[in-house]
């Protein structure tokens, strides 16, 4: 009732609250605790050596063609794509993935895969085309970043098996291997003359073309076959283990010939790749329609 009291209210009003220690709890002073936290934003050191080591071989690639040795500056592109690869396994292996590493490995493909092989291919090719040989070494980049770009924003939500695009270090490395052939060719003018005066003649045509036709294939939306996901542990047919030992051996006995064809296509792949799935499709759809 209003105005009168209760005795249990009061017991209540006047009871004191006991907090009970916490057991096995150990309380961490903040500035211990901050302490801590930057001791742990570290960085991976093995894959960022590798990643340094494919940054290098950019700048030195630049350094190159500006001296006018175009084969030292495209032997530096293949180094750094071997760099490329060995930091990314080595990552995979000892399970040090990291922002800061794929940050890092982003920049250091730009330099290396966008920056490197447009200066490269703009002296040694496209200084004729003055203005229009500027402007496709840029595309070039630009074309070679957005590709980057792209990668990293889709990176967990495309599947492993594939890349959307031609990855820059392919189209680097066919660049380079462009440079590797011509050279080659070159020192056998005396066996290959018929071949060596007509790529001469029309090479910075050819390697303006090669150019558009490689920035349009990186920012495309076909799909590229990833050696990521090549499985060596598992059982294969015996006749794979017999071509590669065939492989082997013509690297060997002709390694920018095969260079040469290998990146040639890969570069191809994903647009044939795209005409063959069509082409699957449109059978399969006809078919459909004749069953109707």
């Amino acid at each position: 009732m209003n105005g009168v009291s209760d005795p249990q209210d009061n017991r209540l009003s006047t009871a004191k609250v006991r907090i009970l220690p916490r057991k096995g709890i150990t309380r961490v002073p903040l500035k211990q605790r901050v302490r801590s936290a930057q001791l742990k934003k570290g960085v991976y050191l093995i894959p960022s050596l590798f990643t340094t080591g494919n940054l290098i071989c950019g700048f030195f690639s630049v350094i190159s063609t500006f001296n006018g040795q175009y084969l030292q500056a495209a032997v530096f592109v293949i180094l750094a794509h071997l760099f490329d690869g060995l930091d990314g396994y080595a990552a995979r292996l000892t399970k040090t993935t990291s922002q800061f590493g794929v940050e890092f490995d982003s920049l250091a493909d730009l330099v290396s895969f966008g920056v490197a092989p447009a200066v490269l291919v703009y002296y040694w090719a496209l200084v004729p085309w003055s203005t229009w040989g500027r402007l496709a070494a840029c595309l070039y980049v630009v074309c070679g970043a957005l590709r980057l770009a792209r990668f990293n924003v889709q990176i967990r939500t495309v599947e492993k098996s594939h890349f959307v695009g031609l990855p820059i270090p392919g189209a680097a490395e066919m660049i380079a291997a462009i440079v590797l052939i011509y050279d080659f060719l070159r020192a056998e003018e005396a066996t290959s003359d018929w071949l060596v005066s007509p790529l001469v003649t029309y090479k910075p045509l050819i390697l303006l073309l090669v150019i558009y036709l490689l920035a349009g294939l990186m920012v495309s939306n076909f799909q590229y076959f990833s050696i990521k996901q090549l499985n060596l542990k598992k059982r294969h047919p015996f006749w794979i283990l017999v071509s590669a030992i065939i492989f082997i051996k013509l690297t060997i006995a002709v390694p920018q010939i095969m260079f040469f064809t290998v990146f040639l296509l890969y570069t191809l792949s994903g647009p044939l790749l795209w005409c063959l799935t069509a082409h699957k499709r449109r059978r399969e759809k006809t078919g459909e329609i004749a069953e109707a």
